[in-house]
């Protein structure tokens, strides 16, 4: 039957990106993660030399096979005149004892997450992250899924990153393609805000659904993997892959 052609089609075009990030994307398989790299990339500003309040937002590829398929994220921030960072997460190992998978502490804004090199997605600085830290803060304690981990489709780390910048549009965070669980509404939703605030999407449960946003463009979920267009920054989205741009 022609539909079931199309179908194995379709599937084959959506895992030909993790399939080529599995042979050619670095992916580290056989890696220890207990002596996988955590250093600091120097990408944040350290402390002492940055007196204004900061808003990072980093990803890195998830450890070992996940990362044929996409990333992990984390929100850091630093008041005003602090000598520290606080990093907010999701760490999925906890919620399997447990505990809240939500975890703030103080630590290194810009660590390598596991030996991979960290992407800066957003960077905020003075009067906008001050204002910014404290709406984060409670964003993070209302989080619905403190205590919930699912690899696929979600709840996890991506999840509750795109749900609070869903709650607070102004850092129009434009998450990308391989951020799975993004797409996984709080609470089982079947509507909400684009994670950058500056449109809206429909999905269920994060396996399928469409988003269209100012910032991100429009893209297709299916299964968990996201592809799509950005007109503005003239991108394409290619699950697995990421963010392919022509800047």
């Amino acid at each position: 039957m022609k539909w079931i052609k199309h179908l194995f089609i379709g599937l084959a075009f959506y895992l030909s990106g993790p399939l080529l990030v599995a042979a050619l994307g670095g992916i580290d398989f056989g890696g220890n993660w207990q002596t996988a790299s955590r250093d600091s990339t120097g990408m944040a500003p350290a402390p002492e030399q940055e007196p204004r309040a900061v808003v990072q937002i980093y990803a890195g590829r998830a450890f070992g096979w996940r990362g044929v398929f996409g990333v992990h994220t984390w929100i850091a921030t630093k008041e005003r005149g602090a000598n520290h960072y606080i990093t907010h997460q999701v760490l999925g190992w906890r919620a399997r004892y447990g505990a809240a998978a939500v975890v703030q502490q103080r630590d290194l804004p810009d660590r390598r997450w596991y030996g991979a090199e960290p992407e800066l997605l957003l960077d905020l600085r003075g009067q906008e992250a001050a204002r910014a830290i404290p709406r984060i803060y409670a964003a993070v304690a209302n989080y619905p899924h403190a205590y919930e981990y699912t690899v696929w489709p979600g709840p996890n780390s991506n999840t509750f990153t795109a749900h609070i910048a869903r709650q607070i549009p102004e850092l129009k965070l434009d998450l990308p393609p391989t951020a799975i669980g993004k797409d996984y509404l709080a609470e089982g939703a079947l509507m909400a805000l684009s994670p950058s605030g500056t449109g809206g999407q429909i999905s269920l449960a994060g396996v399928a659904g469409i988003l269209v946003g100012w910032e991100e463009g429009i893209e297709f979920n299916l299964l968990g993997l996201s592809m799509g267009l950005d007109p503005l920054d003239l991108a394409i989205k290619l699950p697995g892959i990421g963010r392919l741009s022509a800047f």
